[in-house]
């Protein structure tokens, strides 16, 4: 695993070097290819408030990201929750415990090939995709990697909910997660306000919903 803290402070040439990466599951240096180990994954966060010495990231350096959400800030109970915790634990650090392995992590993810998707549902996904791509105040829409990104969190989805099938709520549940951040707005758009969120939502409240028969 990788955790890129404030991934829009690297550099041009670092943000694309993690494509291959992200990508590929490899990595080259000085012409030598190495392999990443599996489970690779990228986490990456950054601060949307201070800009001063960010980049903005690629396109196609954020396509490889299969979600992308927003903390904002704690509530008051849940602020509350953080300083009682921070209490009982008696320091700043945390004591963090493996709870997994790389091995059965793989085994989480192959498992989920076994997760039933109806055909109803592929439709259901390539419309939401596909709209994104037709609204006039978009430049680009979602690239095929959000149809499956979508099938794939989706999968997981019903899994992590217990059902070997998926169900529309568990495309509706993460679609803005998962699309909204693909989506490049016009400049017309961008002064109005207008975000890939509010495509997505858009898209989704006018999309039907597939009626499935449980696999």
């Amino acid at each position: 695993m990788l955790l890129a803290d404030e991934i829009n402070r690297a550099p041009p040439k670092t943000q694309a070097a993690l494509l291959e990466a992200m990508e590929e599951k490899q990595v080259t240096i000085e012409g030598i290819t190495h392999k990443l180990p599996a489970p690779f994954v990228v986490l990456a966060t950054q601060n949307p408030i201070e800009q001063e010495g960010t980049y903005p990231l690629p396109e196609a350096q954020m396509d490889r990201f299969l979600m992308k959400m927003s903390m904002g800030y704690p509530d008051r109970p849940q602020e509350k929750a953080i300083l009682a915790r921070r209490k009982l634990r008696g320091k700043d650090n945390h004591d963090v415990e493996q709870i997994t392995t790389p091995k059965k992590l793989v085994a989480m993810q192959k498992a989920l090939e076994t997760v039933h998707v109806d055909p109803a549902i592929l439709s259901y996904i390539v419309e939401i995709v596909q709209r994104t791509r037709e609204d006039h105040r978009v430049t680009n829409g979602a690239s095929p990697r959000a149809s499956q990104s979508l099938f794939k969190t989706g999968r997981a989805a019903a899994a992590i909910a217990g059902r070997n099938y998926v169900i529309p709520d568990d495309i509706k549940d993460i679609a803005l997660q998962i699309i909204s951040h693909r989506i490049n707005m016009k400049p017309e758009a961008k002064i109005r306000g207008i975000t890939g969120m509010h495509i997505v939502r858009k898209i989704l409240s006018e999309v039907p919903v597939p009626v499935i028969q449980p696999a």
